[in-house]
């Protein structure tokens, strides 16, 4: 038994010195000189990555990791703002997530304001639209991609891209109010369009003023809807770390009910939707990493 328990013990002896030994080898390895050729190394593939970096922007394309835009849109029924991130997917392609807000406007729409002097003092009274009855809001997810088709032969060109996109449409309507004076008691009240205050609200000369911002948000209603846009950026920025764009484009915009944005006259406003369709002009700036 003494000779069994003696050979355990040399064997575990001699496992120990030879893991002791392989460690030993490993850090030996590890000498500076191997350390500072893997540096060195390192160095090297980073510098060629910036070297095709470098090459592929003198030849146009526009390199980076992620974009992060703003912009303003001028529709030709309303107005809109939009956040967008971009991530490079190719030289070519980028994937775009976007958010979205506007207010829709009809064609109609006519703002009125009434102006007197007091003591001298020009005062003019809050203005209003005639016949509206609803202000409508989108707020607009968006998916898409972006494509480029021409990119800049030095700093100073100009690099076309197209987009498409679309996504969920969240449409808000929120009542519209104006100030009405009603000579039966002489009196002034704020009212929205209904069918009891209809003869009230479509009569100009009952309409005293608008009454702002102050109504509408907890009678608002959602309905949901899906968008589409097909545009044509052309980003003229200076450096390709900064985005200085105009965007023009067609936008597509149905919802699962029809929008009442006006009230219904006959002869003067048709009546309400529920698909949309507009071209736009938008100004765009951000940043490239």
């Amino acid at each position: 038994m003494n000779s069994n328990f003696n050979l355990v013990k040399k064997l575990l002896v001699y496992s120990i010195i030879t893991t002791l030994s392989a460690l030993s080898s490993i850090a030996q390895e590890k000498t500076p000189d191997n350390k500072r050729v893997e540096r060195d190394a390192r160095r090297q593939d980073r510098r060629i990555k910036i070297d095709n970096l470098i090459r592929q922007q003198e030849e146009g394309a526009l390199v980076f990791n992620k974009q992060n835009v703003f912009g303003f849109r001028l529709n030709t029924d309303g107005w809109s703002m939009i956040f967008e991130k971009g991530y490079l997917k190719n030289a070519k392609v980028t994937n775009l997530f976007a958010l979205e807000f506007g207010e829709k406007k009809h064609p109609k729409e006519k703002r009125i304001s009434f102006g007197q002097v007091a003591g001298g003092i020009a005062q003019f009274s809050t203005p209003y639209i005639f016949g509206k009855q609803n202000i409508f809001y989108q707020l607009k997810p968006t998916i898409g991609q972006q494509r480029m088709f021409g990119g800049k032969t030095n700093r100073n060109g100009v690099a076309v891209h197209a987009i498409y996109s679309g996504g969920i449409s969240l449409g808000i309507e929120r009542p519209y109010y104006v100030s009405v004076y009603t000579a039966s008691n002489n009196e002034s009240r704020d009212i929205k369009y209904s069918q009891a205050d209809s003869a009230v609200f479509l009569t100009p000369g009952n309409i005293i003023q608008g009454t702002g911002f102050r109504y509408g948000w907890r009678e608002m209603k959602f309905v949901p809807g899906v968008h589409a846009k097909f545009a044509m950026r052309f980003d003229y920025g200076r450096f390709n770390e900064l985005v200085s764009a105009i965007e023009v484009g067609l936008n597509f915009e149905a919802y699962s009910r029809e929008i009442n944005i006006m009230v219904p006259v006959q002869g003067i406003t048709p009546g309400a939707s529920r698909t949309f369709f507009n071209s736009y002009i938008a100004i765009m700036f951000g940043k490239r990493k």
